[in-house]
């Protein structure tokens, strides 16, 4: 089962026109079936196209999945016009007989959610037992893995957007399997938060980032490091207390980032331990705002210092009428509760020169950079210093701030 959805359907919506968008994906199965006929394909939607495809082994599906991607590389023509159709793709691939139909469209969509957050084509194994026995095993291995330091650290950085230099790092932890190769957060970070191992695995992402912000210190830099806090751990008193004498002994500079629905599950016990954090220096940054329940209750009380913008509104920044707006009030919002704001996902020129003229204050995204090891960002940060790696879309900032004070 193969799952293709047009990412910049927006987009092409603005461009066609609403009723003609409607009929995009008929367009797409159309041009899928005379590629390969042997393919089942229909229309599951205004902006995606479901597949089944039957092969002879996995291979087939990985070169199968390669000519789509070829395909979509070139403009698609419509009505006569060239237009160039940005696509997602989740798969999910089992044996004959050994997957139903219902667990096959279940994994292609958790596929195709992964490939979202990834920005390439993924594809799950969908044997009828491989998911049970993966979420038993892996949280079975975990507490190992954390031991024999299977677990590793990846950097994204943010950058200040006045400034056109790293501000600080969000620390981002992933899993290298001996088995299962690489297992990124959403497969076991759920698990760790289960079975109470998300502290352990907590205060070993505290010791690496002290480690890891030594080495760049030695090279040069110095940078906040943020790490992700999950909300079971706010209302750990021990935690708490070893967290923080970690953070003291070592004297890094840490911030932390929490959502505000992890502050609603006790929020006398979790504003408390925010405030202990603060105290000592840590900044506190609020996730993904927008994207939940935000309240300005809770918003008002926490002692933040930063705030990040869900991509969910900034991904859609330059292709929608709303969304502008409410990133606009939002970063008004966070400013007169005196907070920096964050916007995450950011991937364009666009969309990073219409953060800056309503005066973002530090952006994060593929754009800037994805997630890679300390090795790179200190090469990252090498280039920057040297004026080799710039992202600095001038001219568009100011075509925009003209037309935005106009309007």
């Amino acid at each position: 089962m193969v799952m293709i959805e047009i990412a910049n359907y927006a987009m092409l919506r603005r461009h066609v026109g609403a009723r003609r968008a409607e009929t995009l994906t008929s367009d797409i199965v159309a041009t899928l079936t005379a590629m390969e006929p042997s393919i089942d394909a229909r229309a599951a939607g205004r902006d995606r196209v479901e597949l089944e495809i039957a092969a002879e082994s996995r291979g087939a599906l990985d070169d199968l999945l390669a000519d789509f991607g070829t395909l979509f590389a070139e403009p698609l023509t419509f009505d006569a016009e060239p237009y160039l159709v940005e696509v997602t793709l989740g798969a999910a691939a089992a044996a004959a007989g050994e997957c139903d139909e219902v667990r096959l469209l279940e994994e292609a969509e958790h596929a195709l959610a992964e490939a979202r957050s990834e920005r390439r084509a993924v594809v799950r194994d969908a044997t009828r037992t491989s998911a049970t026995i993966d979420r038993i095993a892996l949280a079975r291995e975990l507490p190992a893995a954390i031991q024999n330091n299977e677990l590793f650290l990846q950097y994204q950085p943010k950058l200040h957007v006045r400034q056109h230099k790293v501000g600080s790092l969000e620390a981002l932890i992933r899993w290298r399997h001996p088995v299962r190769g690489l297992v990124l957060p959403g497969d076991f970070i759920p698990l760790a938060e289960q079975s109470r191992d998300i502290g352990p695995l907590t205060l070993w992402t505290i010791r690496q980032v002290i480690e890891d912000q030594r080495r760049l210190a030695e090279a040069g830099f110095d940078l906040r490091v943020f790490i992700n806090i999950a909300g079971v751990l706010l209302t750990d008193t021990a935690f708490v207390r070893q967290a923080c004498a970690l953070i003291e002994a070592s004297g890094a500079t840490m911030g932390f980032e929490i959502t505000e629905t992890s502050v609603i599950r006790d929020p006398q016990s979790a504003i408390a331990h925010l405030n202990v954090f603060a105290d000592i220096g840590i900044v506190i940054a609020i996730d993904d705002y927008g994207a939940g329940l935000s309240s300005l209750a809770y918003l008002k009380q926490l002692p933040a210092r930063e705030l990040k913008i869900d991509k969910l509104f900034v991904t859609q920044l330059t292709s929608s009428n709303r969304d502008p707006l409410i990133v606009r009030s939002t970063i008004d919002l966070a400013h007169a509760l005196e907070m920096e704001v964050v916007a995450e996902g950011v991937e364009t020129p666009a969309a990073l020169a219409l953060l800056s003229v309503m005066g973002c204050d530090m952006v994060q995204g593929f754009l800037i950079s994805r997630p890679v090891c300390l090795d790179a960002i200190i090469t990252f940060l090498r280039e920057q210093a040297k004026g080799t790696r710039t992202i600095e879309p001038s001219a568009m900032i100011q075509q925009l701030r003209r037309g935005w004070v106009r309007g």
